[in-house]
């Protein structure tokens, strides 16, 4: 008895953090949106009404003032711990129609499922509707989904569902009369296929393939010869070949990232020194999260990039004597990284801290001669920590370092931030 035919789907949320805020403001629905990046600087996220209005991706938002006032647009500071916990919810919504090793999440909005066990049980359009609507009744959040015989298969179908009203959110290629999906593929820049970027478009034009459907029918072997192994499975998947499999285990992760503009340009070491302290308690929290420890620092400073006569941008690594996710003893570290780099006469427009050689607890094995009591004392404070600030908020306890008589002037600019209605109990939504 041969295999049934794979069939995998990917849903995705439309304009996802413009629909996190349109919940919590149903009055926005149908009104113009923009999410901005940090520090307000440039639009990451738009609604369908703000697109019409010509307001394009990562246009800086002082060059669109004029036609956001003119239009009534409403604006937005990204809140990422708003669309982080509507990532998770939205997440485990989709859980619940698969199993486990059938789920693969790609990004904060986007979920590959495998339908594969489901084709005999299920109309597969129908049971994509019947998730659509469950994300929509529990969440809030519209979404796509597209369904084919492949993973790439079904990106481009998303992207032919969100495109195109006729399909109702749902395109399904495996069901759909072939011949409706290659004429729209026909029509389609070959630079919409997942994976081929703007590099890679070009060389393929220079090949007459122009269209999803020019790269369609080409020879999967010449494209492997002319670019790449990796091209050349986008090929057969774009025939309806699985080459790409559901990835359910998580990687480990090779180093956590904390990364932020200035609200404005800093001189000062100690602001600095300031600003290196919070970045490095958000990645220690999200190291311990995850029960990971570090063995050494990345600290980087930087002026403004398009100031190129003055552009400073040092970086170095700090290492620790053991590996370890104590918060004091890896701000310390970063504080030597930023004595190492910094120099006066410099405005600094940002900074980032990178934790590196990350491995996870249950693979340390504690140094025969360590000091365990210090060490489990040390453990205790760091737990403590922890408990305080997620019983109560984060920020509710920190160091002192970070409390300053004038502010943290490194904090990014947030002008039209919304409430934390899903992490702060002073922010629940409250409905009279």
């Amino acid at each position: 008895m041969s295999l049934p035919q794979r069939i995998f789907a990917l849903i995705d949320v439309n304009n996802c953090y413009v629909s996190c805020e349109r919940v919590f403001n149903p009055k926005f629905e149908h009104s113009p949106v923009v999410v901005l990046s940090n520090n307000d600087g440039c639009v990451v996220s738009r609604s369908y009404e703000a697109k019409k209005l010509g307001i394009k991706m990562a246009v800086p938002f002082f060059q669109i003032e004029d036609l956001v006032r003119q239009h009534q647009v409403q604006v937005f500071s990204s809140n990422y711990a708003l669309y982080a916990e509507m990532s998770r919810r939205f997440m485990n919504i989709l859980g619940s129609f698969v199993d486990p090793c059938e789920q693969e999440v790609y990004s904060i909005d986007e979920c590959f499922l495998e339908f594969t066990a489901y084709q005999d049980q299920y109309d597969l359009t129908r049971y994509a509707q019947q998730i659509l609507s469950t994300v929509k009744s529990w969440l809030g959040l519209p979404c796509c989904i597209g369904i084919g015989y492949s993973k790439t298969q079904a990106k481009l179908a998303n992207h032919l569902a969100k495109n195109n009203s006729c399909f109702q959110s749902v395109c399904n290629m495996v069901d759909e009369d072939p011949c409706i999906i290659e004429d729209l593929l026909t029509h389609l820049p070959v630079g919409e296929v997942w994976g081929v970027g703007r590099k890679i478009r070009q060389r393929l034009e220079k090949m007459h393939i122009y269209s999803v459907m020019d790269l369609v029918e080409a020879d999967p072997k010449m494209i492997g010869q002319h670019f790449s192994v990796v091209l050349e499975n986008t090929v057969k998947e774009l025939r309806g070949i699985a080459c790409l499999e559901i990835e359910d285990v998580i990687p480990d992760r090779r180093q956590v990232l904390s990364s932020r503009s200035f609200g404005q340009p800093i001189e000062d070491k100690n602001s600095l020194s300031g600003a290196l302290t919070e970045f490095t308690l958000r990645a220690v929290e999200r190291l311990r999260q995850q029960k990971l420890l570090c063995k050494a620092v990345g600290i980087s400073i930087r002026t403004n990039r398009f100031n190129k006569n003055e552009y400073y941008r040092p970086y170095t690594t700090v290492y620790l004597s053991d590996y370890s996710d104590d918060r004091l003893e890896i701000i310390k570290a970063v504080q030597q990284g930023l004595d190492r780099i910094y120099q006066a006469g410099h405005r600094y427009k940002k900074a980032e801290v990178i934790l590196l050689d990350i491995i996870p607890q249950h693979a340390h094995a504690v140094d025969l001669f360590h000091n365990t009591e210090e060490m489990i004392e040390r453990q205790n404070l760091s737990a403590t920590f922890d408990y305080i600030n997620q019983k109560f908020g984060r920020d509710v306890m920190t160091l002192g370092r970070l409390i300053t008589p004038h502010g943290r002037t490194w904090a990014m600019t947030q002008s039209f931030k919304s409430p934390s209605y899903l992490t702060k109990w002073s922010d629940i939504l409250k409905v009279s």
